[in-house]
This record gives C-alpha cells, structure tokens and sequence, in this order.
C-alpha cells in the first residue's frame, strides 16, 4: 500500500505541477536578479576603470601642453634677445642666441606633440568599452528572453 501511494502522489506531481517546479523558477529567478544585480556593478566598475585611465591620460596631455607653452615662452624670449644681439653685433653673440632659441623651440615642438597624442589617446572621455559590452548584455538577455517565451 506504501506502494501505491508513491505511485500516486508521484503520478500527482506530474499532472498537476508540482512545488519543486514553483521553486526551482522562483530560484532561477532569484539567480537572474542575483546576476543582473554583478553585471551591472561590473560594468559601473568597468567604466569607472575606464574613465580613470582616460582621465590620466587627459591630466598627461594638458601637463605636456603647459610645459610647451612655457618653453615657448623661453623661445620668444630667446627670439627677442637673437634679434637684439643679431642688431648689435654682427656675428658672435646673436648666432649664440639662435642656437639657443633652436634648442628651445625643438624642446616646445616635441612637447607639443607628445601633448597631442596623450589627448588624442584620452579622448573621447566616455567609457566605450563598458558601454559596449553593456549593450552586449542588454541584447544578450532580449534573445535569451525571446527564446524563454518561445
């Protein structure tokens, strides 16, 4: 008779559903909260990363500007005083001069570059690979959804 009323209760549970397949979806559930809740902190450190790196890059970029600008400015400095000395005297002194403004007009080019690319390479300030993969997901889960429902 114990028999029988496995038999039963068994036959119960397929017919008519059963507690476990309530609790099995409402863990599954569970575990797709549990999951979109990690991707998405993820993916806010993800970008956050991201936007660390650019920013550096950026602050590297604007420092490399400066200095240019200010060896620059010791370039024009150096121009007046050839073109002073270059008015004065007729060779030693301002040819001395014009080697020093080449000098310091070589050092404010190659800071200028040096600037241009660290900017260039910290622009555009927007986390892009985080906001790829987040698009990533977000259709991931649409199909996954679309194959649940079909």
């Amino acid at each position: 008779m114990a028999e029988g009323n496995a038999r039963f209760s068994s036959a119960a549970t397929l017919e008519g559903g059963s507690s476990n397949d309530e609790g099995s979806l409402a863990e599954l559930t569970k575990q797709l909260s549990n999951q979109a809740s990690d991707l998405a902190r993820k993916e806010v450190e993800l970008a956050k990363a991201e936007m660390a790196i650019k920013a550096k890059r950026l602050g590297i970029g604007a420092g490399a500007f400066g200095g240019a600008a200010l060896v620059g400015v010791f370039a024009l400095g150096a121009l007046t005083a050839t073109l002073i000395l270059a008015l004065a005297t007729a060779v030693s002194p301002w040819l001395a001069a014009l080697i020093v403004t080449v000098a310091y007009a070589v050092i404010a080019g190659g800071a200028a570059l040096i600037g241009k690319n660290r900017v260039e390479a910290g622009t555009p300030p927007v986390p892009e690979r985080a906001i790829d993969t987040t698009k990533q997901d977000v259709d991931y889960v649409k199909r996954s959804a679309k194959e649940a429902r079909s």
